[in-house]
């Protein structure tokens, strides 16, 4: 896979910079649909958009919705994937910030997987993610507990894909280097980097969530 040829260093593990926003697999592949951006102002805002991913095979699986404004984009988009909105079979909001569940309005058919939270309609099913136990959605994705950002952020976990194992991390990673900015926007900085180490000892790529995906090097 290409990227470039800069390398950042995170904790032990070096992490590269991918332009690849596809990772096909058997029996499910994932896609970024919009790489998420947080942009400092100079009058002191910042712009912000959460990445969107969308994971296809035996169930389609959306994670983050972006914003609200992002509604005709990701109603657009999946259409060019030749999919409307109850094609989508579960959405998994990270966390419950504006940016990553704006749209979840778009798809009531869908079980919602927004924090800790797994619903269908207004049927909220029992889960251990808040005990730290990850959430099975099939045998190759999975629900990932990674608090830090919030106190209820999550990550999925997709496996055998042709990049090995990816993450999609919501706001676990902001971006590839985030070393300097993460912690401003951390309700637990400690839990987070327990969290964020662990993801990268496991995931050989990480789909941040406001920025390209990136993969993993390991000695």
């Amino acid at each position: 896979m290409s990227g470039t040829d800069s390398s950042v260093a995170c904790g032990q593990f070096q992490t590269v910079p991918l332009s690849e926003l596809d990772f096909p697999g058997q029996p499910y592949s994932v896609t970024v649909l919009k790489a998420g951006y947080c942009l400092p102002q100079t009058d002191g805002t910042f712009r912000a958009d959460g990445t969107i991913t969308l994971i296809t095979g035996p169930r389609t699986i959306l994670v983050d919705t972006g914003g609200p404004w992002d509604r005709d984009f990701l109603l657009t988009t999946l259409k060019e994937r030749g999919l409307e909105p109850g094609d989508v079979n579960v959405v998994v909001g990270t966390h419950g910030h504006s940016d990553h569940v704006g749209n979840l309005s778009v798809f009531p058919a869908a079980v919602m997987i927004v924090g800790y939270d797994v619903s269908e309609g207004d049927t909220y099913r029992p889960n251990q993610l808040a005990e730290g136990q990850a959430y099975s959605i099939d045998k190759q994705v999975t629900v990932v507990p990674s608090p830090g950002h919030t106190g209820q952020d999550v990550s999925v976990q997709v496996t055998e894909t042709s990049a090995g194992t990816v993450l999609v991390a919501g706001d676990l990673f902001e971006c590839c280097s985030d070393e300097d900015s993460w912690r401003d926007l951390s309700i637990n900085t400690a839990v987070q980097e327990v969290n964020r180490q662990e993801a990268l000892r496991t995931a050989d790529v990480i789909i941040p969530g406001h920025g390209l995906p990136f993969r993993v090097l390991r000695n």
